[in-house]
């Protein structure tokens, strides 16, 4: 399973250069089973949806399209209108048949006000693709370990970002310490350039199940990294070093 990690720069609302422009990456690099772009990747983060927020057609029509041509998954997240007034930051999962996953970022940012005109999800999402068991996460659900916990449904959990580089030792940290505790592969997925808040530089990266940076794009610069995720390695040390069978048993419930 080869994934593929995009680090883009964001062009403020303008759906259109940012799926150009992705797409161009995605065709330009090694050929791969899923591409993973950032959160909000075709607007830019914007806690104020009206009139940015996206339906079912645009930029997930392009991912539709995008994942048939280069039979592949495309993932990311769009600000995404429900219906009249209510918004979510919706993560999909586009598989090259048509079939499309979807979860909704369950922590919403309380710091810049996006719970003020978000709905937070209230499903845990896990994806199998090609073999693989697939995690979607978003943002600022990094900071919360219960939420992403393994409960041995999965085996690559990946963090789609607008990820502030005053916070990046968080975001590097946290990363590692998931794929640490969960024994995945973590995946953060992070955008670069500037908007009126923030200023960005990355961080992209992909953590194997040691907790070791696999592969990680130049700071401060569009790219993007293909690396391979070995399932045959992981099931080993799964079965050698049995910290998910070894964990503490509780439940909690998953709701709002």
């Amino acid at each position: 399973m080869k994934i593929t990690l995009l680090q883009t720069d964001i062009s403020w609302n303008d759906p259109e250069t940012n799926r150009r422009r992705a797409e161009g990456m995605m065709r330009g690099t090694e050929k791969s089973d899923v591409y993973v772009l950032p959160e909000m990747f075709s607007t830019g983060f914007a806690t104020q949806p009206e009139g940015i927020a996206e339906g079912d057609e645009g930029s997930l029509r392009w991912m539709t399209r995008t994942a048939k041509e280069l039979d592949a998954a495309v993932v990311g997240s769009i600000a995404t209108a429900l219906e009249e007034g209510v918004y979510c930051n919706r993560m999909y999962f586009v598989e090259p048949d048509g079939m499309v996953s979807f979860y909704d970022k369950r922590h919403l940012f309380s710091y810049a006000g996006e719970e003020k005109r978000y709905r937070a999800g209230k499903e845990r999402k896990v994806v199998e693709f090609r073999g693989v068991r697939f995690l979607l996460q978003v943002c600022y659900d990094l900071r919360f370990p219960v939420w992403s916990r393994n409960r041995g449904d999965y085996d690559c959990a990946i963090y789609v970002a607008n990820w502030p580089q005053s916070r990046i030792e968080a975001w590097n940290t946290l990363l590692k310490a998931r794929a640490i505790e969960n024994q995945a592969y973590v995946c953060g997925v992070n955008r670069v350039g500037t908007d009126d808040a923030c200023q960005y530089a990355g961080g992209t990266q992909l953590i194997d199940p040691y907790g070791r940076v696999a592969a990680r794009c130049e700071d401060e610069k569009e790219g993007c990294v293909t690396v391979e995720l070995n399932m045959t390695k992981l099931k080993e040390f799964r079965e050698k070093f049995t910290v998910l069978k070894d964990g503490d048993e509780f439940s909690l419930p998953f709701t709002v």
